[in-house]
């Protein structure tokens, strides 16, 4: 494949045939994307030589994406928060805390392979679980129905085809699991995970005393009203209500705190772990540990910056012993630097801003690819920078004639582990008028 790229591209470059097009990307900076770092830096710079270790990370870093939970309507506080250099890293943080060698975690299929690649090197087993493909009708208006007898409607009301979590398949899980990974949005298949597979999960997981470990490093960039990032199914809608009770009551509007205010420390939600820190931890939340990971990488678009986080709710009554088993594991490698911890609160203060104009663009290929092709050949993306399409019978076979015919580069779905043939993968990240043309070039196949 890597041949066959280089040939194709010195074939390019040389004029001889159409200009090669990167449906692969997954970098902003190589798209126009790029995040504004001049102000960043001339407010950080001060830090930068400055060492003050912290297992969890420094104050103002924890603080900043306290923050950046706060202005999404997360609940997180500083105590909750564990600094790393990379979600990579934090997977293995969190591998060595949770598991021993020769233990087992489910990871998705079809899934980003590097999640099976951490385990292996932590000596630990993958056991799949699976997303299935299905069809669904959509709810249609009279209008609608007339519009379809008179064969006038369009896509909107066509059958959808959308992945969800099989979680049936979740029943096959080892004994030895014990680590359930969750990706949402999914890579590649732009999945979010609902409220009923969520509870469905976190069922799961007390059921067989699992971690669960939550991928959002797409989490701001989502499509769809039908579906919230998970940590909001944990404020409401996963904490069952006692008999009469309002939960509106119970869930004030505001939307967490970075300080300890009297009216925050009366809500009952939240506990102090010590020496006045306080911590959200509903009454009747889950019974199982759950990390949300996430970083600058995808967050502002910088994964040169290397700094990433655990996002973390714990029961009460484990959350003091498991906030001090991680921090044993951080202590012993402090990865983030200096620079980017103290970048850290300069950049996520303008993440909505590049949230907005990274989704914009996202939103508007997908258009553009859904436009293209029917639903049974383009599922629908919930969000995320990826999208899936099924072309024909081997997916090899696709992703080299679309390279040497078309001169487009897609991921083969073999890369993914679906479970059958003629899936390619694209990034809806591409310029939007290369995107286009990449498109048309992929329906003249």
């Amino acid at each position: 494949m890597e041949k066959t790229k280089a040939q194709v591209a010195a074939e390019c470059a040389a004029g001889s045939c159409a200009a090669l097009i990167d449906m692969t990307v997954s970098s902003p900076v190589r798209v126009g994307l790029p995040v504004e770092l001049d102000s960043a830096v001339d407010e950080a710079r001060k830090q930068f030589g400055h060492w003050s270790p912290d297992a969890s990370g420094w104050r103002e870093a924890r603080e900043a994406v306290a923050r950046y939970y706060k202005e999404r309507g997360g609940v997180f506080t500083p105590n909750q928060v564990i600094v790393t250099a990379s979600t990579s890293e934090a997977y293995s943080v969190l591998f060595k805390t949770f598991c021993n060698p020769g233990d087992a975690i489910l990871t998705p299929m079809p899934g980003y392979p590097l999640l099976d690649t951490l385990a292996q090197l932590e000596h630990l087993e993958c056991a799949p679980y699976f997303l299935k493909l299905i069809r669904e009708k959509p709810r249609r208006t009279l209008a609608q129905l007339k519009a379809d007898v008179e064969g006038v409607g369009g896509r909107e009301n066509a059958p959808q085809f959308r992945f969800v979590l099989d979680t049936d398949s979740l029943l096959a899980a080892p004994e030895n699991a014990r680590i359930l990974l969750l990706v949402s949005p999914h890579n590649p298949t732009g999945h979010i995970v609902s409220l009923q597979e969520w509870n469905e999960v976190v069922r799961f997981c007390e059921e067989n005393n699992l971690v669960l470990v939550v991928d959002e490093v797409f989490g701001d960039y989502g499509f769809s009203d039908e579906v919230k990032r998970s940590w909001q199914y944990l404020t409401r809608e996963t904490c069952h209500p006692r008999e009469g009770e309002d939960l509106d009551a119970r869930f004030p509007v505001k939307p967490g705190m970075t300080s300890s205010s009297e009216s925050e420390m009366a809500n009952e939600d939240y506990f102090d772990c010590g020496g006045n820190d306080f911590v959200f931890a509903p009454v009747d939340g889950p019974k199982c540990p759950i990390f949300w990971l996430n970083g600058l990488s995808k967050a502002v678009g910088a994964p040169q910056l290397k700094f990433g986080w655990m996002a973390f709710y714990a029961p009460r009554e484990h959350f003091e012993e498991i906030r001090a088993a991680l921090e044993f594991v951080e202590d012993a490698y402090l990865s983030a630097s200096s620079c980017a911890q103290s970048l850290a609160a300069p950049l996520l203060a303008n993440s909505s801003h590049y949230e907005t104009l990274v989704t914009q663009r996202l939103k508007q290929n997908w258009e553009t690819l859904c436009n293209a092709f029917p639903s049974k050949y383009c599922p629908k993306v919930l969000g995320g920078w990826y999208a899936v399409l099924h072309l024909g019978d081997d997916d090899e076979e696709l992703t080299l004639r679309l390279l040497r015919e078309k001169h487009v580069l897609v991921q083969p779905g073999f890369f993914f582990d679906f479970e059958e043939d003629g899936w390619v993968v694209v990034s809806l990240l591409q310029e939007p008028s290369l995107f286009s043309q990449a498109v048309q070039r992929i329906q003249s196949l």
